[in-house]
């Protein structure tokens, strides 16, 4: 602050004497106060505090206009050029130019009023003069100057930053019309880029951008006065034969800047370049951009074709089109009532050029830009679709010619028609009939693999494209292709030849299987087509192949709205017909069986189409699959697949039962509970020896639920076997409450295109990471079914936990013997105390008992675990003794009794 004091009184003694003193003094009084200036304003960050800095930057910036010009004046270009620069040059103590030059550096980055001194002061014209002479007369370096190299560049940005600060403002440019100068240095930059000084080329684009960016309708005037914009056209159509595409571009793009820039001002420039072939030129110089490298030539391509992009909206009138919209449309368009927001297409040739390059060009990037560009005009307004389509018919046409170009071009062409119905709600019919040609004619099958992901993402969008697809044919166009795959498949089956079908072409056949799928999802119509082509035989081949599984399945659930017995006995044969080892094909099929089964009326086509012992025979077929350890085939196969296979074979059977008395009736009459008990005995984890339980006195006594949590806890000392039984009685504790069905313990797998078939193999590490496969309880399922167990007997006060099939309480009776094993006598037997205290827990209610009574499976109880009722000493004597007395007491008929 002492220091600026000071300054400051020196600086008004200067300003009181200067009006009496020569001008030599004058200027070594100043001279003399700058370094105090600089060193001022490096002790004090930066912060300039004088009472009339206003004045000082007039001073100073008249006296570098003085001196720039008596370095200039009557020299030949060189020579004016090196005078310059050792003007400038910071030499051993700074020189005077070089102190002059920082100072109002400085000076022009403080407040507005200080600028606008500056550039009263006729700096603007001789700066220009200055860019000039560094842009278009380069120097040759000798080794002695190669040590000034970094003072070169300080110096050099200080006269661009000037420059910027003041040719950003309107009063700046004005300025610059008094020389001629500017409009020199337009043309030069169009005739001139290949002789011009390197180091100055990114500096010059800078500061002309900025002029641009400020022009006047003065401006304008005179830079139309002397064609500067016809003269540059001219001389870019001669550099566009000669130099390199990208610094074509270079150039190019700083004179379209004036042309665009201008408009909002006047039309003038944008008239001058369009009367002299300036779209021409562009349309040469992108042309020749084809085979670039991906960042050669940018960011000035891409800036061209912004440009380009901007000036469609630059014109005088609106364009008025009237089109014929073809119905149908999707229910929420109205043409009638879409608001144009002023961003509308108002001049066609700027896309024209646009749209030739596309036609012309098959270079991904600059494909890939116009492509950008017409997404960015839609999303200006989204009159311009219909302005664009009506008048030159741009997507229409790229149509005809998109399987030419590179892969990601063709991507990014099929988001753009996706997004004409899914942003403007409109439903192109004729662009749409194309893409289907191209879906026909299948030229290149990854192009048409991206076009039929296109009308499938339309399709899922709105039911009305169902009927649209049918109509035009492109359903039964799907339905002839997948007729021919499914009979090749046929043919390959079992021959173990290698998958013919692999890449782009297997997933072509996915995504036509998804697109039938689409289409008949909710339409009985298109279901009933599919059913009418006879396709259903040749649908089902797909089933094999977990790539085509989930939209198979789509389909053959949607032809179970029209018909349940064919979808159940195609379902049902091919779980039947599946190998011992094809678990995920069997997992996938009993989870379509489960959302069918959600409608009551498929319940009875479940059962007529031999639906339970199909299911059952599923268990059947995993004899010793849980065995611990794991023998045979079953020990490359994850434990926690076999689990989740019993899961959704006993959902099957719940969801078929849920609700159904002769479902009911016919499961109980026929013996099957007897036979599920049978089978599930038989996985491996039960006991089959049926050796004499040995009675143990019991240290603790855990309760059920107890259990089930220790047997999720990867620390509990559990054996395999147990953990198993375990999840075995938790699926048949809620059959007996017929809520296994809206149960969720197993998270869902998607199967990823190009991976193979996982039927017949599972990572063998899978059996030692038992719990992970299951959404544990606690978090997602606490909530539910848990919740009773947390505390079995304050949760059964608030919840009627009452039994609606009886016979899976048989069925847990039966596999109760089979809890014990040699080895485990003390853990077997708290579990199976346990699991009777649950039972006994479940037959609490009157109506619970009254079930059981009713249902007749008093004596199968009985008769399951009789050597626990004739011994008492058997430690479950008492607790058995107590449900039957329960339950004895329950019934009314004295041959029940007996």
């Amino acid at each position: 602050t002492l220091l600026w004091e000071t300054l400051g009184k020196q600086f008004l003694e200067y300003e009181q004497v200067a009006p009496f003193l020569i001008p030599e003094d004058q200027q070594r009084r100043l001279i003399e106060f700058l370094p105090l200036f600089l060193k001022a304003w490096e002790q004090s960050a930066g912060v300039i505090i004088l009472p009339n800095i206003q004045l000082l930057a007039s001073e100073v910036s008249k006296l570098l206009t003085k001196e720039i010009k008596k370095n200039l004046n009557g020299k030949p270009a060189e020579e004016a050029r090196l005078a310059l620069e050792q003007l400038l040059q910071q030499k051993g103590e700074a020189g005077n130019g070089y102190l002059l030059l920082k100072s109002v550096y400085l000076l022009s980055q403080t407040d507005l009023r200080t600028m606008w001194n500056i550039i009263g002061s006729g700096l603007p014209a001789a700066l220009m003069q200055c860019l000039y002479l560094f842009f278009t007369v380069p120097l040759k370096k000798t080794s002695d100057d190669r040590e000034t190299s970094e003072d070169d560049v300080q110096t050099q940005e200080m006269l661009v930053k000037i420059m910027l600060n003041m040719y950003k403002e309107e009063q700046g440019v004005e300025e610059l019309l008094t020389a001629d100068k500017l409009q020199s240095l337009i043309i030069a930059t169009s005739s001139l880029w290949d002789q011009c000084s390197h180091s100055w080329k990114v500096p010059t684009g800078r500061v002309l951008r900025t002029i641009s960016k400020a022009q006047t309708k003065t401006s304008i005037v005179h830079l139309q006065a002397v064609d500067c914009i016809k003269i540059a056209v001219q001389n870019l159509f001669t550099l566009a034969d000669k130099l390199p595409a990208c610094d074509v571009c270079e150039a190019a793009s700083i004179v379209l800047c004036f042309v665009k820039d201008s408009y909002p001002v006047s039309s003038a420039l944008l008239t001058e370049f369009e009367n002299n072939d300036g779209y021409q030129l562009l349309l040469k110089i992108l042309l020749r951009c084809e085979g670039l490298q991906q960042n050669e030539g940018d960011p000035y391509l891409d800036e061209i074709l912004d440009m380009l992009t901007c000036l469609t909206t630059c014109g005088k009138t609106e364009l008025k089109v009237s089109g014929n919209i073809v119905h149908p449309q999707l229910p929420h368009f109205d043409f009638e009532r879409t608001q144009s927001s002023g961003m509308t297409v108002k001049n066609l040739q700027p896309f024209q050029v646009l749209q030739s390059i596309f036609q012309r060009s098959n270079d991904q990037h600059l494909c890939g830009r116009i492509l950008a560009a017409i997404g960015t005009i839609w999303a200006w307004d989204r009159v311009n679709f219909f302005l664009l389509e009506w008048t030159l018919q741009p997507i229409n046409q790229f149509t005809d010619i998109i399987h030419f170009k590179p892969q990601p071009v063709q991507i990014q062409f099929f988001r753009l028609v996706e997004s004409i119905v899914l942003d403007l709600s409109y439903v192109p019919h004729e662009i749409l009939k194309k893409v289907q040609y191209l879906i026909k004619e299948n030229v290149v099958p990854f192009c048409t693999l991206t076009a039929l992901q296109c009308l499938l993402s339309m399709t899922q969008k709105d039911l009305l494209f169902s009927d649209i697809f049918r109509d035009s044919g492109l359903l039964g166009l799907l339905l002839a292709l997948l007729r021919k795959e499914a009979k090749i498949l046929r043919k390959s089956a079992g021959t173990h030849l290698p998958d013919l079908k692999k890449g782009t072409e297997k997933e072509l056949n996915v995504v036509m299987l998804e697109m039938v799928a689409a289409l008949t999802a909710r339409s009985v119509r298109n279901t009933v087509v599919l059913k009418d082509y006879g396709m259903v035989p040749y649908i089902k081949i797909f089933l094999d192949d977990e790539c085509y599984r989930s939209a198979t399945l789509s389909i053959l659930e949607q032809l179970s709205v029209i018909n349940y017995e064919e979808y159940m006995s195609i379902i049902i044969g091919a779980l039947c017909s599946s190998t011992q080892w094809e678990l995920h094909l069997k997992l996938d099929l009993l989870k379509s069986l489960l959302r069918i089964l959600e409608s009551p009326k498929s319940h009875s086509a479940f059962r007529t189409c031999s639906g339970f012992n199909g299911l059952l025979s599923l268990l059947s077929d995993m004899e010793g699959a849980l065995q611990d350890p794991p023998s045979g085939q079953w020990a490359a196969v994850g434990q926690n697949c076999i689990l989740e296979l019993v899961f959704y074979t006993l959902q099957g059977i719940t969801a078929a039962l849920h609700l159904d008395p002769v479902n009911s009736n016919f499961f109980q009459r026929n013996g099957l509970f007897e036979k599920m008990a049978e089978d599930l005995g038989s996985l491996g984890c039960f006991c089959t020896e049926g050796k004499r339980q040995i009675p143990v006195s019991l240290e603790k006594k855990r309760t059920f639920a107890e259990f089930l949590d220790a047997a999720f806890c990867t620390s509990e000392p559990f054996p395999a076997w147990l953990k198993n039984c375990i999840w075995i009685l938790n699926f048949l504790d809620h059959m007996v409450k017929g809520t296994l069905h809206q149960e969720s313990y197993f998270k869902e797998r998607k199967p990823e295109m190009g991976e193979g078939s996982r039927d017949d193999q599972e990572a063998p590490q899978a059996q030692e990471e038992h719990p992970v496969a299951f959404n544990r309880p606690g978090k997602k399922l606490r909530a539910s079914a848990y919740m009773l167990w947390e505390n079995p007997e304050q949760k059964l006060e608030m919840r009627d936990c009452a039994i609606v099939h009886a016979g899976a309480v048989c069925v847990m009776m039966r596999l109760l013997p089979k809890l014990y094993k040699e080895g485990h006598a003390q853990l077997s037997q708290e579990i199976q105390c346990a699991l009777v205290d649950h039972i006994q827990s479940l037959v609490k209610s009157e109506k619970s008992r009254q079930v059981m009574c009713e249902s007749g499976l008093l004596g199968t109880i009985i008769t399951s675990c009789q050597d626990a009722f004739c011994s008492d000493s058997h430690p479950l004597h008492l607790p058995l003794t107590r449900v039957f007395e329960k339950l004895a007491s329950q019934a009314v008929e004295p041959h029940v009794l007996r």
